[in-house]
């Protein structure tokens, strides 16, 4: 047989199934992991970090007479405001930017706020059961029924508007969603083999919870936190849209959709945008937390 008999050559692929099967192992590894949520996110934490060194033109300052400036690809518009200006001649795109800073402030400290309390409450309601597990769940119970809108509008009317006012009231609307969960995970932990052994060996409440219970439910606590971030996102917005959040001129994203909507039949990218940026995030947390939660529980993997 001759050296160059095309039968001793591989299987030839032409420029279309290759295409084809270069598209089907992109969409693959994109099912498989969350590259575009974490683009998005990975956007927002390096406009929150940079947001001086990123944004065009400071978030305070504006110009009159460049009010209501359409953005850079619409007729009348600037290339100097490439998303537009504000009713006050505000560069868009730079409070966006620095909204962005104020988002994650917000949201992080909060959360960080919220998972600590929740976790703990969690622990202590799931391991020692009795009274305490009772009073925990029950305080848990009323806050659920409670409306944190009214609350949160009380608040800020009593308190005054502040960052460290909506802070503490994201805190409190996180908490909540840690307790549930992390008590049903751990009173399922606290029966394992494992744990009855430490106990025997005598080993210390605090050493038990700490080598054994929190290693179990940090999964858990991971998936609820990255689920929560949208929740927290959104409720901020909300709280800053009713005037109950952050004051101005400081560019939280839903105070910016609620100064934009007198003007939405003619200036519509004063709240699209910004609106737009709330979903974007908001969405990509939720994919994240979808993810982790594959990730972390087995029963719930998808097929792949």
């Amino acid at each position: 047989m001759a050296l160059n008999d095309p039968r001793l050559s591989g299987p030839k692929f032409s420029s279309t199934q290759r295409s084809s099967n270069l598209f089907l192992a992109s969409w693959s590894f994109l099912r498989r992991y969350p590259v575009i949520p974490g683009v998005v996110l990975l956007t927002v934490a390096v406009a929150a970090i940079f947001a001086g060194q990123l944004a065009p033109q400071g978030y305070i300052d504006g110009n009159l007479r460049e009010r209501n400036t359409p953005p850079a690809w619409i007729a009348d518009g600037s290339s100097e405001h490439f998303l537009g200006t504000d009713q006050i001649g505000r560069d868009l795109l730079g409070r966006i930017i620095y909204g962005a800073r104020v988002t994650a402030l917000v949201s992080s400290v909060a959360l960080l706020t919220g998972t600590v309390v929740g976790t703990l409450l969690g622990l202590i309601a799931g391991y020692y059961g009795g009274w305490a597990d009772e009073a925990i769940m029950r305080l848990v119970d009323i806050w659920l029924a409670m409306p944190f809108i009214l609350i949160a509008l009380i608040v800020a009317v009593v308190i005054g508007q502040s960052v460290t006012t909506i802070i503490g009231l994201l805190a409190l609307a996180a908490w909540s969603a840690f307790v549930r969960n992390i008590r049903a995970e751990v009173l399922s932990l606290k029966t394992r083999d494992y744990v009855a052994l430490s106990q025997i060996s005598g080993a210390s409440t605090i050493r038990i919870l700490f080598k054994h219970i929190i290693p179990g439910v940090s999964g858990i606590i991971l998936v609820i936190a990255s689920l929560q971030v949208g929740s927290l996102i959104l409720s901020e917005a909300t709280l800053s849209y009713l005037g109950a959040g952050i004051p101005g001129p400081t560019p939280a994203w839903g105070l910016m959709v609620s100064e934009g909507q007198k003007y939405i039949s003619t200036s519509w990218w004063l709240s699209v945008f910004p609106g737009g940026a709330i979903f974007l995030v908001v969405m990509a947390f939720n994919f994240l937390g979808d993810w982790l939660r594959d990730r972390f529980d087995p029963r719930l993997s998808q097929q792949q």
